[in-house]
């Protein structure tokens, strides 16, 4: 029996991850994660041909880490958007590094933002939208497109530069924006 690899593909996917998290996508090399490692570059290219292979499968780390962060609930800001939309803005603020690389890497190339609003993961929140305001679908996806490209430039914001964070603005702001496209659709419907 073949002895036991000490460097395993998620052991180098981890490695690459926390480079990212730490100093940026730009740092993620062979060399860089084979340091990270305590081992030659001979594991990392032997599971990797390319360092863009490295790269798509952290981004998938990354998304998934993103995904999990912004819906923690545990913070409360009155409703579920709200909450995502502060937990978005703070991960902008915290991690930097991984907000940037997972917006401001050009992997939404050649996607809408309607592409976005279908996405799978999206369908459970826009479901419980629909059912608290009582209003359809396209105009639930209406709200949230508003409240996210909104929110998106706040974070965008926040992680390409180092600005003052006021939560009590920011959840004043974000209200606002909210109850004014839940406003407007409603009148829509009354139309």
């Amino acid at each position: 029996m073949p002895p036991k690899p000490k460097i395993t593909k998620e052991m180098i996917i981890n490695a690459a991850f926390l480079i990212v998290q730490r100093d940026g996508i730009n740092k993620v090399t062979a060399r860089t994660i084979s340091e990270q490692l305590n081992c030659s570059t001979q594991p990392v290219l032997y599971y990797f041909s390319t360092v863009e292979d490295i790269k798509k499968a952290v981004y998938e780390k990354a998304d998934t880490y993103h995904t999990d962060y912004i819906m923690n609930l545990e913070n409360d800001y009155g409703n579920a958007l709200l909450t995502i939309g502060m937990n978005y803005i703070k991960f902008a603020l915290e991690e930097r590094n991984l907000f940037c690389f997972i917006f401001q890497s050009n992997e939404f190339s050649g996607t809408n933002l309607s592409d976005l609003l279908n996405a799978e993961e999206l369908s459970p929140l826009l479901m419980v939208l629909q059912q608290q305001l009582e209003l359809s679908l396209d105009l639930v996806k209406e709200i949230f497109s508003t409240l996210f490209i909104f929110v998106h430039g706040y974070a965008s914001l926040f992680a390409n530069n180092q600005m003052f964070y006021d939560e009590e603005q920011l959840i004043n702001a974000l209200t606002k924006v909210f109850n004014g496209a839940v406003s407007t659709a409603k009148g829509e419907t009354h139309e």
